[in-house]
């Protein structure tokens, strides 16, 4: 099992920190969704986020929406995800975490979930639809298989659950850039500075950027007060658009902004 925890420190000693790269399984389809979770490693994305496809996704914009549909309607199944991952970790030395809405793992049984994600090679969850309050049952099956959990941190977050979020976090808190859903933006929102700074005084170890990047400017621009930068649109609809190449050639040009170039 490779966790994210030591990737993230080793990539902020030696660059300006680590690029999170999402795709979701089955898009366009099961093996093609591997091979460009591959490219994207093999292209300087440092962490893996593989989206489990979901019918009623409350954070996922209308480009990580139109592939998820088409997963779906291709007949994927939670069983995917588990393949998935078993043969990226067989192929790459990178952490794989998926990132997921609650209801599927409570349907197929959170121990079992926790289990085969471990046995599959998985590094753990994120979550941006259970809140750390709610989650003991996810708390205690992480700490006995030894996964990490990723819980979310918004600009209107208080400062109660900003705490919660880094004392149940594991690997990271994945601070959300702005409010809304999921898509490229031209600019990320300062509010984002704003978020990481108040985990940062919570003695957040690490802090995870995502919503709205998409350019390797943007990359190097979180990456001056952020421990890693997430990017999911942007090589989703470079994975569209260009196939496998396509989304590996989007991966090595935002792993520039890890250099500060």
């Amino acid at each position: 099992m490779r966790v994210v925890g030591p990737v993230i420190r080793r990539r902020n000693e030696e660059a300006a920190g680590a690029l999170i790269g999402y795709l979701p399984v089955g898009f366009p389809d099961l093996d093609t969704s591997i091979d460009a979770a591959v490219a994207l490693v093999e292209n300087g994305v440092d962490v893996l986020e593989l989206g489990l496809p979901y019918s009623d996704p409350v954070m996922d914009g209308p480009v990580i929406q139109a592939a998820t549909q088409q997963a779906l309607a291709n007949g994927f199944r939670l069983a995917d995800g588990f393949e998935a991952v078993r043969r990226i970790t067989e192929r790459v030395d990178a952490p794989v975490l998926v990132m997921t809405y609650w209801n599927p793992v409570v349907q197929y049984g959170v121990d079992r979930f926790a289990d085969d994600l471990a046995a599959a090679g998985g590094a753990g969850l994120i979550t941006p639809d259970l809140i750390p309050d709610e989650a003991s049952e996810w708390i205690a099956a992480s700490e006995r298989t030894g996964l990490d959990r990723v819980f979310l941190a918004a600009p209107t977050s208080t400062d109660a659950r900003i705490r919660q979020a880094v004392e149940r976090s594991r690997g990271f808190v994945y601070a959300v850039s702005t409010m809304g859903i999921t898509g490229a933006r031209a600019d990320v929102d300062a509010a984002a500075r704003r978020v990481v700074g108040r985990l940062q005084a919570a003695g957040a170890s690490a802090s995870c950027v995502g919503v709205g990047i998409s350019t390797a400017a943007q990359v190097a621009e979180v990456l001056e007060y952020a421990e890693g930068a997430i990017v999911g649109s942007a090589l989703v609809h470079a994975l569209a658009e260009g196939g496998v190449e396509g989304a590996g050639a989007l991966a090595a040009e935002l792993a520039r902004g890890t250099r500060g170039e």
